[in-house]
């Protein structure tokens, strides 16, 4: 006997659901505008601060921007506790907070800080731009190798050791072909190698990610201080004298006001960083190559299923991304400094990596995370030529209170590609 449900007319109640709230942007807002107004309250500055936004020589000069000190932080304290409390609101209604409320939080905390930093004094602007741009330079290749592997399924923790071998192997090669052009190749291949290492071990033998990036960078670290003791340092003319990249500024574009020095008077490396961001992005996410990439990185399986290799497009995504990383090193010694010192890159890789977190493992989104972070390094160095009263010590950690914070009370919800870092072992 058979017994059946009767029918009925009830509708069906479909499933509520259930909005994550997290509190976290707030608190680190609430937390900032608390700490900033700290400053004008226990310590008020006289004076005013200058903004300089053009060079003396610029062809089209552009009026200085002149604010109070006092009044200018003040002003930041107000803007900041609204924007605190519309981030609020947003969290208490249930709605995701707008990219442009922190976005304006950041500028509005920057201008009322350098305001109350440099009273009496005067910013160039423009440099502290443009040399933040330089800086981050590395970061970015760092954080578009990390973004390529990650998208792949590839944890590269290894961005450290592809910096580091990049800028080692184009000091060597640049100084003994005498062009930079050399050195850059060479530093592309440097990271491709320390890249195929960390595949040969986590693609092909399942070891874990994070233990195979973390030995890359301590050996590479170590192998590149004994060659350049024992090597480079006694050869230094020979070996460690690079011919390097000088600025190339582009005609009419290196004249616009305040962003023509800025994105147009820089060198060449800095001009290929430009055209690789917008390939990776638009690869990424309009190429069969950026769809398989994908597909591998979040369901290997399935996308063996459909016949995409999912060992060989690994493979190709790290080595391409090693590439990009060795790039980046080349920087450091045919850009900033004309030999290589041991340890130059200083952590940059672990920047870089935060960065790719802070953007979502998106490619745009880690280029303007590590601006942010070369922003906050080449701010240490201007504060301190101008003589602002911020303690040396607290500005040399700035770069990386800025990264901790970033990436822990900014970034919000943030989901890594569901098999990243996870073997694949085909069945």
């Amino acid at each position: 006997m058979t017994v059946t449900a009767p029918l009925t007319d009830a509708p069906i109640e479909e499933p509520r659901r259930v909005a994550v709230v997290s509190w976290k942007t707030p608190v680190i807002f609430g937390l900032f505008t608390v700490l900033f107004a700290l400053l004008p309250l226990l310590a008020p500055r006289d004076g005013v601060t200058t903004f300089r936004l053009a060079e003396e020589r610029a062809a089209i000069p552009v009026p200085d921007v002149v604010l109070p000190a006092t009044a200018t932080a003040w002003v930041a304290v107000l803007l900041l506790a609204v924007c605190t409390v519309l981030a609020a609101l947003a969290v208490m209604r249930h709605r995701k907070i707008s990219l442009w409320l922190i976005v304006a939080y950041v500028a509005v905390l920057l201008i009322g800080f350098l305001a109350w930093a440099a009273a009496g004094q005067t910013l160039p602007m423009i440099g502290l731009l443009a040399g933040a741009l330089a800086l981050a330079t590395p970061l970015i290749y760092g954080a578009l190798g990390g973004v390529i592997g990650e998208r792949a399924g590839v944890v590269n923790i290894a961005i450290e050791a592809q910096l580091l071998a990049g800028a080692f192997t184009a000091a060597v090669a640049a100084s003994l072909a005498g062009t930079p052009w050399a050195g850059l190749i060479a530093a592309m291949v440097a990271g491709m190698l320390v890249a195929l290492v960390l595949g040969v071990f986590t693609i092909t033998y399942y070891v874990n990610q994070i233990i195979v990036g973390v030995v890359l960078n301590v050996l590479v670290v170590g192998l590149t201080t004994f060659l350049f003791r024992q090597v480079l340092a006694p050869n230094t003319e020979a070996l460690n004298s690079p011919d390097t990249f000088t600025v190339l500024p582009i005609p009419v574009l290196g004249e616009i006001p305040v962003i023509g020095p800025i994105l147009f008077q820089q060198s060449f490396i800095v001009y290929l960083m430009y055209a690789v961001v917008a390939i990776v992005a638009y690869s990424l996410y309009r190429t069969r190559w950026g769809l398989r990439l994908r597909a591998v990185g979040e369901h290997p399986q399935a996308a063996d299923t459909v016949g995409i290799k999912v060992a060989a497009t690994r493979y190709r995504a790290i080595i391409l991304a090693g590439a990009v990383a060795g790039m980046g090193g080349a920087f450091y010694t045919l850009v900033s400094v004309p030999r290589f010192n041991q340890e130059m890159t200083a952590g940059a890789g672990f920047i870089a990596l935060a960065a790719v977190i802070f953007g979502k493992w998106d490619p745009i989104r880690a280029t303007l995370a590590a601006l942010l972070f070369g922003f906050a390094t080449n701010l240490q160095g201007v504060l301190s030529v101008i003589g602002s009263p911020v303690p040396s010590q607290f500005m040399l950690m700035l770069p990386y209170v800025v990264t901790i914070f970033a990436v822990a009370g900014l970034v919000g919800r943030s989901r890594p590609p569901a098999a990243d870092g996870e073997p694949y072992i085909k069945s």
